[in-house]
């Protein structure tokens, strides 16, 4: 088995002001970090309406299209800007991590990692924020109960920023676990460990300055025990690798090999209870360099270790 590449050329086509984090510039980062590795290469298709509906009502998908501009930029909020590009990004956003959880479930690849942007995990019900549009980890969940039959379904978010958007989406939802480790105080001010939804949220609020070690120990004892019990039949991860010491947005101290560390222990609680179903998809990480260091070691793991 291998890992399959999920993007497309329109990612390139969301283009954010001048200066602005969430650039162009990441994707060559990943996709230029990543060759090499042998990955089946996949074309992200658009988003059904459908999948999308799961997670955000219709109002939000016409207000998310009625903002499209027809050039420049249109500015949703402070940080989050649609060109002309953008729409159809997003959409393929959302439907390249759908088609990834297809390709997975059906067996013809061990795993799947999706380079797509706009990220999506701080897109809520009815807002779109930091950067994000649609809920793309959380639609690909909702997909993957509805569509696939599953039961169980986790998603992890190891981004530096709290994924307030996929908590929003699914906390009330038990079928899905969902953890979000964070550095806090931060934007978007949200994540604190009081915050369970159903009993399926679980937040790991981090310090600035959190070393490896913290960030380790953390996950050994709040994230992994409770992922085994829980029993998914597949996992997902949210991969945002701006808690790494060199980006620019946030104060956390992680290095490349952490990404491959949370990775390869990922990948074991995937192999003892879902097969070795995992589906990743990129989210942030804002120094270009340690971005594209840190994605090859966390694909090179899935890579490794796809079954």
């Amino acid at each position: 088995m291998t890992t399959a590449l999920i993007t497309h050329k329109a990612c390139y086509d969301h283009v954010t002001p001048p200066g602005h984090p969430e650039q162009v510039a990441r994707l060559d980062a990943v996709l230029g970090a990543l060759e090499g590795l042998d990955l089946v290469s996949v074309s992200a298709p658009m988003a059904a309406d459908d999948d999308l509906l799961r997670c955000h009502p219709q109002a939000h998908l016409n207000a998310v299209r009625d903002a499209a501009p027809a050039d420049g930029w249109r500015s949703l909020d402070a940080d989050t800007h649609m060109s002309v590009g953008t729409l159809e990004a997003a959409y393929r956003a959302a439907g390249g991590v759908v088609k990834a959880v297809d390709l997975v479930m059906s067996g013809e690849v061990g795993n799947a990692f999706a380079a797509v942007r706009p990220p999506g995990h701080h897109a809520e019900r009815e807002t779109p924020m930091g950067f994000c549009f649609f809920g793309s980890v959380a639609v690909a969940a909702k997909h993957a109960m509805e569509f696939h039959g599953l039961k169980r379904v986790a998603i992890v978010d190891f981004d530096v920023h709290h994924g307030n958007g996929t908590q929003d989406l699914v906390e009330e939802d038990a079928r899905v676990l969902f953890f979000s480790s964070h550095q806090m105080p931060l934007w978007p001010g949200t994540g604190a460990a009081h915050e369970t939804g159903v009993g399926n949220i679980v937040n790991i609020p981090l310090p600035e300055g959190c070393s490896s070690k913290v960030f380790r120990d953390a996950y050994t004892r709040e994230v992994f025990p409770r992922l085994a019990a829980f029993k998914p039949e597949l996992l997902l991860i949210s991969a945002g690798f701006d808690a790494h010491a060199a980006d620019p947005l946030a104060g956390m101290m992680l290095q490349d090999d952490d990404f491959a560390w949370v990775t390869q222990k990922l990948c074991d609680v995937a192999d003892e209870h879902c097969g070795g179903r995992v589906v990743s998809a990129l989210e942030g990480g804002y120094d270009l360099e340690a971005l594209g260091r840190s994605a090859r070691a966390h694909v090179k793991v899935l890579k490794e270790r796809a079954r």
